[in-house]
């Protein structure tokens, strides 16, 4: 069975610890379907202190972190397999989208480069970088956050990792729309009632129930995410 690895490289690679060891991508490591290793870019920091990174030639405000560091830990890497992608996480990088995951899931071996302070030396992106994403138009502290994010949604997506597979395929976005609605016991909660349809056990009318509540709430959420066609057919409705 093949096994994905990610190698993640932060400044803070504690921040890692209890993610890793709880949730989802505890269980894709227990289940041996994904093998996660953070390294600690002192490790591979420059003199005594370890330094990782400088103030901007130009000045201004901020550090940034050196190109030696991060050189000498993706090549030390790279010395030992073949990786599919190096990743650095940047609010200037391609937005992060569900179909962008499905494809990463099925990818073998991953760099991801948090960022960190004001900004990476640009020769580590022009020379290392095969892939820049953001999480959205938003900063963050560090690329730690946006690296759990991407590693959750894409180890999720391997087969076996859920207990029911089928339902990660039936996630928002999976289909080009949200998901919708759903009800749980008990059918009448404080005078509100499960749609009918839904206790019916006519898998049919349920699944055309899904169907329609799920192209409604788009419709009403995020009608960016319907073409033309799909819009007007349920502007007639």
């Amino acid at each position: 069975m093949d096994v994905m690895r990610i190698d993640v490289i932060s400044v803070i690679p504690g921040f890692f610890d209890s993610p890793l060891d709880n949730g989802l991508l505890s269980i894709a490591r227990k289940k041996n379907h994904a093998e996660i290793h953070v390294h600690n870019l002192h490790d591979y920091g420059l003199g005594r202190y370890k330094q990782v990174d400088d103030s901007p030639f130009g000045g201004g405000a901020g550090m940034v972190l050196r190109p030696e560091p991060v050189f000498a830990c993706i090549e030390a890497l790279k010395a030992e397999r073949e990786y599919d992608a190096v990743i650095f996480l940047s609010p200037d990088g391609k937005m992060f989208e569900q179909s962008m995951a499905n494809r990463l899931s099925g990818l073998k071996n991953l760099i991801i480069l948090c960022g960190h302070y004001k900004a990476v030396d640009e020769r580590i992106r022009q020379t290392l970088i095969t892939m820049e994403i953001s999480i959205g138009d938003v900063v963050v502290s560090g690329g730690e956050i946006p690296a759990l994010l991407l590693m959750d949604a894409i180890v999720r997506i391997i087969p076996g990792v859920l207990g029911d597979s089928e339902s990660a395929l039936t996630d928002s976005f999976q289909t080009g729309m949200l998901d919708c609605a759903y009800y749980t016991r008990p059918a009448e909660f404080r005078g509100m009632k499960v749609p009918e349809v839904l206790l019916s056990g006519h898998h049919g009318n349920i699944e055309r129930w899904r169907s329609d509540n799920a192209t409604e709430r788009t419709m009403q959420r995020r009608p960016d995410l319907l073409d033309q066609e799909v819009l007007d057919e349920f502007r007639k409705k």
